[in-house]
């Protein structure tokens, strides 16, 4: 059924009160019936056999039961799995795991539910793209820090960011020679949502280092398998991936490029710490996050224009 303009909401909008600065460790009652009302339009009517709402809801309650290391999910008896799942993702008080209920979750919308069969066989009322849409709206209202983003959930730590600049060097990613460069960036979201700001940084790196690989090569330009990000974007202004006419203009962001991602993963992450304990701050992490998706998007929409 998806989403309806009401006053109520309205109210909020012109008064300010969806925010751009978001709570993480918290899921709101309200934004929990919201997700389970959305898991009934995507997966459809019960009441059917294969493929269907009752294989999909029983798959991903024995996933968690099995990542767990339980039997159950809950202590009541069960009529169905619909309701195993919508009862422990109301009642359970620790919020990553009601997290990995709507991960995996909306994986299957995603993935299984796709597939333009089911949407006439099973009685689906929402189409993958449209229940996504809603759910990512959904934590937005809630002031909820995360979005349903290439499989998986993203931390967000602004929704002007992440709409401009995150969301659209996924959607270049998506593309099969990027698949190694898009893994390594999910990773490095992955790792930042799990407080791991080294391995983020380490993720990034790699992310921005398969990008300017794959652009070389479409490119047919010479370079190593073992060649550093610092070389490797040398090459591309050597070769003009930026207008040498307009590369002095360009030339904070070339600075930006060979000393923010590769320089602060080498300086924070990337050799031994020996006595001191290097942590790295997660200001830090996310400024990286964004850099190399900027550095990304910068990268490729060069690489592609006038084609």
């Amino acid at each position: 059924m998806g989403l309806f303009d009401i006053f109520s909401k309205r109210q909020k909008e012109q008064g300010g009160e969806f925010p751009d600065v978001f709570k993480y460790n918290d899921i709101p009652q309200g934004l929990r019936v919201q997700i389970i009302h959305i898991w009934k339009d995507a997966f459809g009517d019960l009441n059917t056999y294969g493929r269907s709402a009752p294989e999909i809801y029983g798959t991903i309650y024995q996933a968690l039961c099995r990542e767990y290391g339980v039997f159950s999910l809950t202590e009541r008896p069960l009529s169905n799995y619909l309701e195993g799942l919508a009862d422990f993702l109301l009642s359970t008080t620790e919020y990553e795991k009601a997290l990995d209920v709507i991960e995996l979750s909306f994986r299957s919308i995603d993935r299984v539910c796709r597939d333009s069969a089911y949407h006439y066989q099973y009685g689906s009322r929402t189409l993958p793209d449209d229940a996504i849409e809603e759910l990512n709206h959904r934590f937005y209202e809630h002031g909820v820090g995360y979005q349903y983003e290439s499989g998986q959930l993203i931390r967000v730590d602004s929704h002007i960011l992440h709409s401009e600049v995150i969301k659209p060097a996924l959607f270049f990613l998506q593309g099969p020679e990027f698949k190694g460069a898009n893994d390594e960036f999910l990773k490095a979201h992955e790792n930042y949502r799990n407080g791991k700001y080294k391995e983020c940084l380490n993720e990034s790196l790699k992310a921005l280092e398969s990008t300017l690989k794959v652009l070389c090569k479409r490119k047919g330009w010479a370079f190593k398998e073992t060649d550093t990000a610092n070389t490797l974007i040398n090459i591309c202004f050597q070769n003009e991936l930026i207008p040498q006419f307009l590369q002095s203009e360009f030339s904070a962001i070339r600075s930006i490029l060979e000393s923010g991602t590769p320089t602060t993963r080498n300086k924070m992450s990337g050799h031994g710490q020996g006595e001191v304990v290097i942590e790295v701050p997660p200001y830090i992490a996310n400024y990286i996050l964004h850099i190399t998706a900027s550095s990304i998007l910068l990268l490729i929409d060069a690489a592609t224009s006038g084609q």
